[in-house]
């Protein structure tokens, strides 16, 4: 083993030699660092061979050994090692019932020459695809299959006598195994364990969610306005939307409008609803309920106030505020339900979320006065529903006037000023100095021009103003935002002048980015197994396994809470199916401009970039520029494998986030030795990381293996 990644065309029978008279075949692993001498038959027993690296083995730079590395051994006077046994398989001999999306394994009585067990040597019949892997022990291979197999099938698995150990032993004679899948795919029926409301409830609420949790993991696509319907009196379908929510297992009808009073409605879920392995409901699901004779479900009351409770020295010239955690009826908060008392009269506006209501007394509030501030049982939601109770707080005016705040500024926007390569459907943004008086945020005082309408909200903080287009903006065109003097903070201060900046839109349609679906919850999501090796720590999201069953290395290696590890169940079998809808995304897409072979030393501006070959960044850091778009999304094409050597980066600049970077490989990757790396990698086959590599992103192995060793993992 080297101390770094070795030139691979260095390492071959004249810088690597055993003698006397040795001849054999010179290999280097995946992580450039590991050689291997296998000699072309069975050393002589009782014999003292001399092995040389010499100095013609060179690194990845050109660096040549200081000096031939010399070592010796002695061989056994019985040549020691016997014909390798096969002293085990998963599924068993025999078996039945077995899952059609199991994996196939063979441990042996030794390690193995990996070079020696393949899709050749290790197969599965009738018709079987798929890729054969190992431990790092190489005593136990797994044949993972491309798709799931056939049910009620029976198979045969075998490994030929072309498998040999590390000593060109092979097995004495083919071994051969077979089992039969089950008939259902190994799932029974799935079953709806419960539903909301209730079997048989009366008084449900009219604006209720419809739910249907089941029993195990679902296909998403087989959820859906078809499957999951709800009528009312003489059948008639209820008009709503229907989404399924994987970390659940939980199906959701969301109707378009509350549902009528005093009303039977019944729901079902048809037996077009199926689990991950296709096996469908055993019979259709129906429940009924009634609704009650009224609205029934109190809003909840506000989440914040201003000023807060029990305040004292408040600035007599304050507005009073409440924020709701929903939407209320505007019409209901005003002067007669929204009170200051003592005897304080003025207005009351809200935002244009209805979330934020803000009375603004008429004249300065009195000196070191007691008030209390009530939003009354008169407040309502669009649904007509009332508070509970009344909500009260109190305050205390100081004993002197305030001295006026300096107005408020404008901190930051998005896009920058100046920015160019804007995506046209940007949001615009302006975040300001202090909280603003939410009714004088609105698109007369917050515009962008030419011609461009479009809807202005604020945030719970009051802080930051978002300008959202009617239509996606002009391409190459240069737009001009403005928020005026008529903008105010809560003392009724306005900004000292407009605050006026440009941008200008890219001339192509942006890259949307690529829908990971549930795979976009883990850092790290492989298909056969995944191995560590030192103190990685993985945060941010969860490490996950399917169909695989190995898991090794944790510890040393570490989750930082709240991520799980996911080992072969139904979360992380959701992933890999989301994760392969993703990863053909990326492979679908077209228009992409040319990826060169080596990133080294290059920018890249968003966009879609494609190579039908290899792709590798041989040195030094190549940069991703969203030119100050912080929605900008890159996508990389790799028609085979990705290589970074050691010590390289990627670079992100102009506001790029690594969460809309996508790296789709069509072979594996290899990250080399202390690089640093930015986005989400969508690999056909492996991912390899190597020692002390810092990824911020995502590495997601659809078919084989993620191999990890002490690195830093963290989400985007």
């Amino acid at each position: 083993m080297f101390s770094e990644a070795m030139e691979p065309a260095t390492i071959n029978d004249t810088t690597f030699t055993v003698a006397p008279g040795v001849t054999g075949t010179v290999t280097l692993d995946g992580t450039g660092r590991i050689a291997a001498f296998i000699p072309s038959t069975s050393l002589a027993i009782g014999t003292v061979y001399t092995a040389t690296i010499t100095t013609g083995a060179r690194d990845l730079f050109g660096n040549a050994l200081a000096s031939n590395f010399v070592w010796t051994f002695t061989t056994a006077a019985n040549g020691c090692n016997p014909a390798p046994l096969v002293v085990s398989v998963a599924p068993p001999n025999g078996s039945a019932s077995v899952c059609s999306n199991a994996v196939v394994t063979a441990a042996f009585s030794e390690a193995m020459n990996v070079a020696t067990i393949n899709t050749a040597t290790f197969t599965v019949t009738p018709g079987v695809t798929g890729t054969v892997t190992h431990d790092a022990s190489n005593t136990i291979f797994t044949f993972t299959p491309s798709s799931a197999l056939v049910r009620s099938t029976v198979y045969t698995a075998t490994i030929t006598t072309g498998a040999q150990d590390l000593f060109g032993n092979a097995l004495a004679s083919a071994f051969v195994w077979s089992f039969t899948t089950a008939a259902n795919g190994c799932n029974p029926a799935p079953l709806v364990v419960s539903v909301v409301p209730p079997i048989g409830a009366v008084g449900v609420c009219p604006n209720t969610i419809v739910t249907a949790t089941f029993s195990e993991a679902m296909n998403p696509s087989s959820i859906e306005g078809a499957t999951f319907t709800l009528t009312g009196p003489g059948t008639t379908a209820v008009v709503g939307q229907v989404t399924y929510d994987a970390a659940s297992d939980t199906a959701i009808f969301t109707p378009s409008s509350s549902l009528a009073l005093n009303t039977f409605y019944t729901a079902t879920i048809t037996t077009g609803a199926q689990d991950l392995f296709g096996n469908a409901l055993a019979a259709d699901f129906v429940w009924t309920f009634t609704t009650g004779a009224n609205p029934c479900q109190a809003p909840a009351p506000p989440i914040s106030e201003t000023p807060p409770n029990g305040s004292i020295g408040v600035c007599p010239n304050i507005v009073v505020a409440v924020t709701f955690p929903q939407a209320m009826d505007p019409a209901t908060i005003i002067i007669t339900t929204f009170t200051v008392t003592p005897g304080a009269t003025g207005t009351v506006t809200h935002d244009v979320s209805n979330t934020i209501f803000t009375f603004t007394p008429s004249s300065t509030l009195a000196l070191s006065t007691l008030y209390t501030a009530t939003i009354t049982t008169g407040a309502k939601d669009p649904f007509g529903n009332a508070l509970a109770s009344n909500f009260v707080w109190t305050f205390t005016t100081g004993t002197s006037a305030c001295t006026p705040p300096p107005p408020p500024t404008v901190i930051s926007v998005t896009p920058p000023g100046g920015a160019a390569g804007v995506c046209p459907n940007t949001v615009i943004t302006a975040t300001f100095s202090e909280a603003m008086e939410p009714a004088t945020i609105n698109d007369t005082t917050f515009t962008v021009a030419p011609g461009v309408t479009g809807t202005v909200t604020m945030d719970g903080t009051g802080r930051v103003a978002a300008f959202t287009p009617s239509a996606n903006l002009a391409l190459g065109t240069t737009y001009t935002a403005t928020i005026t003097t008529g903008v105010q903070d809560l003392f009724g201060n306005a900004l000292a002048s407009n605050f006026v900046w440009s941008f200008t839109t890219a001339t192509l349609a942006c890259q949307a980015p690529v829908p990971l679906g549930s795979a976009a919850n883990f850092d790290i999501l492989a298909a056969s197994t995944v191995t560590n090796t030192g103190p990685t720590i993985i945060s941010g999201g969860d490490l996950g396994l399917s169909p695989g069953s190995s898991v090794t290395g944790f510890p040393p290696g570490t989750l930082t809470p709240p991520a799980v590890t996911h080992l072969t169940d139904p979360v992380a079998a959701q992933a890999q199916l989301d994760l392969t809808i993703a990863y053909n995304y990326a492979a679908g897409l077209t228009g992409a401009a040319l990826l060169p072979g080596d990133m080294r030393g290059l920018t890249f501006t968003p966009g879609l970039y494609k190579t039908s070959s290899t792709v590798m960044l041989s040195g030094g850091n190549v940069t991703l520029d969203a030119q100050g778009n912080a929605n900008a999304v890159f996508i990389f094409q790799i028609g085979s494998t990705l290589t970074t050597i050691t010590n390289t980066q990627v670079v992100l600049a102009g506001g790029t986030q690594a969460k809309n970077i996508f790296w789709q490989v069509g072979s594996s990757a290899t990250l080399g030795t202390n690089s640093v790396f930015k986005g989400n990698i969508l690999a056909l086959a492996s991912i390899t990381i190597t020692t002390g590599v810092n990824l911020e992103g995502r590495a997601l192995a659809s078919t084989a293996a993620v191999t990890l060793d002490s690195n830093t993992i963290t989400a985007p």
